[in-house]
């Protein structure tokens, strides 16, 4: 059950990138802007084919799996929350159950319950403010129930209790066995709620390890170039720069 990325190269934004995903965890995808982090995400999903190098699931080849199959397996939320067409939200958080080949009003009603948009069921998705579109296409996403959750900020439109909420649920959804792999530019929220950080720079993997030390204070002053103190508070960490 791992998603594995070896030796991947694309363009100028990739370079000999290498790593191998275990479900159950939390894995962070941090790093600068620029660094590579949603074409890491994208290609892992099957979006962006590498010029060399191979994706495998589960030990087949992402390239071979049916498209079907490789939707059931791996829900996909990315950065942009654009919604093409205004229809009601309940029929929009339905379209995650398509590989399923039905709309199967349980694993919907989870959904939706978990991501607190019960009650905008019946909006149309067009009149939502970010925060909650964001939350919709995310319902989508665990709609369709996969064994892997790859979402590239996902915290980014949330206020702070749902951005709390949301890494509740992420590890809610580690905890039964999926994997989840997340883009993050929040340090804070990486380092607190993590198992594993790759840290990516210029398209390459700087450091891969446990949030304290790919997160560590020299870790952050050699990619970011940035001196930061780590404060820590009852078991959790707060981020000061210097």
């Amino acid at each position: 059950m791992t998603l594995c990325a070896r030796d991947i190269v694309l363009n100028n934004r990739l370079s000999n990138v290498s790593l191998s995903l275990d479900p159950g965890c939390i894995t962070a995808i941090c790093g600068p802007n620029g660094a590579g982090k949603s074409t890491l995400l994208e290609t892992l999903v099957g979006l962006l084919r590498p010029d060399a190098g191979e994706i495998r699931l589960d030990g087949s080849g992402l390239d071979t799996l049916k498209l079907r199959e490789r939707a059931r397996r791996i829900g996909y939320l990315p950065q942009e929350h654009e919604v093409a067409w205004d229809v009601p939200v309940r029929n929009l958080v339905e379209l995650g159950r398509m590989p399923h080949g039905d709309t199967s009003s349980g694993p919907v009603d989870a959904a939706l319950r978990a991501l607190d948009i019960e009650h905008l069921s019946h909006r149309r998705a067009q009149s939502l403010s970010g925060g909650e579109t964001a939350r919709v296409l995310l319902a989508r996403v665990l709609a369709g129930e996969p064994a892997w959750i790859l979402a590239d900020e996902p915290l980014a439109a949330l206020d702070l209790a749902h951005q709390a909420a949301l890494m509740r649920l992420l590890r809610q959804a580690a905890g039964e066995g999926a994997g989840v792999v997340i883009v993050l530019h929040d340090l804070v929220h990486a380092m607190n709620n993590a198992d594993r950080v790759v840290v990516l720079d210029k398209g390459s993997i700087a450091f891969d390890a446990p949030p304290a030390e790919a997160l560590s204070h020299s870790a952050i002053r050699e990619v970011w170039g940035v001196d930061v103190a780590w404060l820590e508070h009852d078991g959790k960490w707060a981020l000061a720069t210097r």
